[in-house]
C-alpha cells in the first residue's frame, strides 16, 4: 500500500521527546523546532521544560478544541490530544507534539503519528532521553558493566505473566517502569519469575530533576524499605517510578556513582533577593550546585524623576564632553543603553571615550551592549577598587578631565570623592531610581516566614530590609548566607542568625561559600550515619519530601 501523498495545504507536525524532566536534556533539533512552533501540545509534565524555548505568540490549547465541523466526512474524529494535533495541522500550523521522554518509547503517539500519515499531513521525529535511560543515569547505576550485561526494559503496566517469566528466569539488568506504589508487586513478579529475592535493586522518583530520590533495597525488601522511609503508603503513590534490577544497583556503587543527589545543595530552595536581571547568572550557578532557584525582586527600577540631566548627559557623551563613564551596576548600564536607543544611538557612541565597570557582572552587561570596557577592578569589586585601579588625572595625555558617572537615585560619595581626588571632574547624574518592590505573591510569603526555603542569599543591606519589609523575616531554620560584613549586621539588626559569609564581596563567591556550606552539612550526617536532610526539613510539622 502506498502512502498518503503529502497533503501542501496542511501544516507539519513535530513529534519531540522532551526528555525526564531535567530542561538541560532537550536536544539542539528540539530546541530549533520549538524556536519556530506555531502550536505548541505538550504533556503536563514538560510544559515548563519546553515553553521557554518557544515563541511569546505560541498557541498552548490545554483542551480539545477542534471544530468537528470543519472535519471530512471521512476522516475518524479523533480524541483529546490527538484531535488537537489534527486540527492544528489541518490549519496550516507548525505543531511541536512534545511528551515526556522519547516518543517512541515513552510517549503514546502512535496514533497520532498514524493519523498525519493517513491524511498526507508531512511529521517529523525529534527523538529524546527515554525516561529508562536518563533516571538510571542520574542515579548513579549503569546499565551495563565491562562484560556487556545485556538490558531489559519492562513496562509494568502492559507486561504480562510470560514478560514477567522470561525477565525473571534471566540474569539480565532490568529497567522497570511503574509507580511507586506497585514497585513491589512489580519486585514479587520478578522473585516469581526466578530471580532471587535478594538481588539488589534500585527505585527512583522524578528522576532528573532536583525532586528526585533513590532509595536502594533488594527484590525481597523494597516494601520494607519504602516503608521505614515512610515513602508508602502516600497520596503520591501513583507517581512514576524507574526501577533497576541486577547487580549494578548495588548500594556500594552508588556510594561512588550517585553524582546528582549528591551536590551539595540538592533539592534546596534558595531564595535570591535580587532584580530578575541580576539574579539570573546567581541562579544557573545555584542551579549547578543543585539547588532550586527562587527569585523574589526586592527593588523595582524606575527612570529618574527629572530626565533632563540623565539627557544632557548622553548629548555630553557624543559631543565629546567627558574622557570616561563610569558604571557602576548593570542597571546602570541598561539605563543609558536605553536612552541611546530613545536617540537612535548605538555603542559606536563610545567611541574615543575610556569604559569603566565596576566588576564582572556589569562588564558583561556592557559586552552585551557591543562596549568591551577598558577597566575592570583587578581586586575588590566595589567603588573602592575601581578607585584602586583608576588613573590620575594627567594634564598631558588626558586631553578631557570629566567622568560621568550614571549612578542609581543613592549617592555614590565615595567613588565621587576617590575621583576628585584623583584629579578628575565628576558629572553624578541619576539615571534610574531604586524602589522597593511589590511584596510577592502570598505563597512566598508564608514559605519565607513558616521555613519553606533552605536558604537566603542576601547581597546587600538594601535587600535585607527589603525582603523584610515586603515579605517578613525568614524563619530560623534557614540558612542566611550575607554578601560581607556590613549586609550581616543589618541582617544580625533584623534578628537573623547569620550562618554563611562570602570571603569576597562577590556574588558568585556568595554562592561558592553556600555550596561549601552545604557540602560540609551533607558529609557531617553521612560520617555521623544520619540521614542527608535539607534545612527546611527541620521545621515543625515538615515532611521529609523534596520540593520542586
Amino acid at each position: 500500500m502506498n502512502p498518503t501523498a503529502p497533503n501542501h495545504s496542511a501544516g507539519q507536525v513535530t513529534f519531540l521527546g522532551a526528555g525526564p524532566g531535567d530542561p538541560g536534556l532537550l536536544t539542539l533539533r528540539a530546541v530549533e523546532a520549538l524556536a519556530s512552533a506555531d502550536v505548541l501540545i505538550a504533556d503536563p509534565q514538560v510544559l515548563d521544560v519546553v515553553r521557554v524555548h518557544a515563541r511569546a505568540q505560541v498557541d498552548t490549547p490545554l483542551q480539545a478544541s477542534a471544530d468537528e465541523a470543519s472535519i471530512p466526512a471521512d476522516v475518524p474524529t479523533l480524541r483529546d490530544t490527538a484531535n488537537l494535533v489534527m486540527t492544528a495541522a489541518r490549519a496550516g500550523k507548525r505543531v511541536v507534539r512534545a511528551v515526556t521522554g522519547d516518543p517512541g518509547l515513552d510517549g503514546d503517539v502512535a496514533e497520532e503519528m498514524l493519523a498525519c500519515a493517513s491524511e498526507g499531513i508531512v511529521f517529523e521525529v525529534v527523538p529524546g532521553i527515554a525516561a529508562a535511560v536518563g533516571v538510571p543515569a542520574y542515579a548513579g547505576v549503569p546499565l551495563r558493566d565491562a562484560e556487556g550485561t545485556d538490558v531489559r526494559f519492562v513496562d509494568a503496566r502492559s507486561a504480562d505473566a510470560r514478560c514477567w517469566s522470561e525477565v525473571g528466569a534471566s540474569d539480565a539488568t532490568a529497567v522497570v517502569s511503574t509507580t511507586l506504589d506497585s514497585v513491589a508487586a512489580a519486585a514479587a513478579e520478578l522473585v516469581s519469575g526466578g530471580r532471587k529475592p535478594d538481588t539488589p535493586m534500585t527505585v527512583t522518583v522524578a528522576g532528573t530533576t532536583t525532586r528526585q530520590r533513590t532509595w536502594t533495597a533488594t527484590l525481597g525488601s523494597v516494601a520494607q524499605v519504602l516503608k521505614a522511609a515512610k515513602v508508602l503508603p502516600s497520596a503520591d503513590g501513583g507517581q512514576p517510578v524507574i526501577a533497576v534490577v541486577g547487580e549494578r544497583s548495588a548500594a556500594a556503587q552508588r556510594d561512588r556513582l550517585s553524582w546528582f543527589e549528591s551536590k551539595p545543595l540538592f533539592g534546596w530552595r534558595v531564595l535570591v533577593p535580587r532584580t530578575k536581571e541580576q539574579a539570573a547568572s546567581l541562579s544557573d550557578q545555584l542551579v549547578s550546585y543543585g539547588a532550586v532557584s527562587h527569585e523574589v525582586p526586592t527593588i523595582a527600577v524606575e527612570p529618574p524623576r527629572t530626565p533632563q540631566q540623565m539627557e544632557r548627559a548622553v548629548k555630553g557623551l557624543v559631543t565629546g564632553r567627558y574622557e570616561w563613564i563610569a558604571f557602576t551596576s548593570v542597571n546602570a548600564v541598561k539605563a543609558v543603553r536605553e536612552k541611546f536607543e530613545e536617540y537612535g544611538l548605538d555603542a559606536r557612541a563610545f567611541a574615543g571615550i575610556k569604559v569603566a565597570a565596576v566588576g564582572e557582572q556589569t562588564a558583561k552587561a556592557l559586552v552585551a551592549f557591543g562596549v568591551k570596557p577598558d577597566l575592570v577592578p583587578s581586586g575588590e569589586q566595589s567603588a573602592a577598587g575601581l578607585l584602586e585601579d583608576w588613573p590620575p588625572y594627567d594634564a598631558v595625555f588626558d586631553p578631557i578631565d570629566r567622568v560621568f558617572l550614571p549612578r542609581a537615585d543613592i549617592a555614590t560619595e565615595t567613588l565621587v570623592a576617590g575621583l576628585i581626588e584623583l584629579g578628575w571632574e565628576v558629572d553624578d547624574v541619576t539615571a534610574y531610581r531604586t524602589v522597593r518592590a511589590s511584596p510577592p505573591p502570598a505563597e512566598t510569603r508564608e514559605a519565607i516566614k513558616g521555613g519553606g526555603f533552605d536558604a537566603v542569599l542576601f547581597t546587600s543591606s538594601s535587600t535585607v530590609r527589603n525582603l523584610v519589609g515586603i515579605a517578613g523575616k525568614p524563619h530560623n531554620v534557614t540558612v542566611i548566607a550575607c554578601i560581607g560584613p556590613a549586609t550581616a549586621k543589618t541582617a544580625e539588626e533584623h534578628g537573623l542568625r547569620v550562618d554563611v559569609m562570602s570571603p569576597e564581596p562577590s556574588v558568585h563567591k556568595l554562592a561558592e561559600a553556600l555550596a561549601d556550606f552545604g557540602a560540609a552539612r551533607r558529609d557531617a550526617a553521612v560520617e555521623a550515619g544520619d540521614p542527608v536532610t535539607r534545612p527546611s526539613e527541620r521545621r515543625p510539622g515538615s515532611r521529609r519530601r523534596a520540593r520542586s
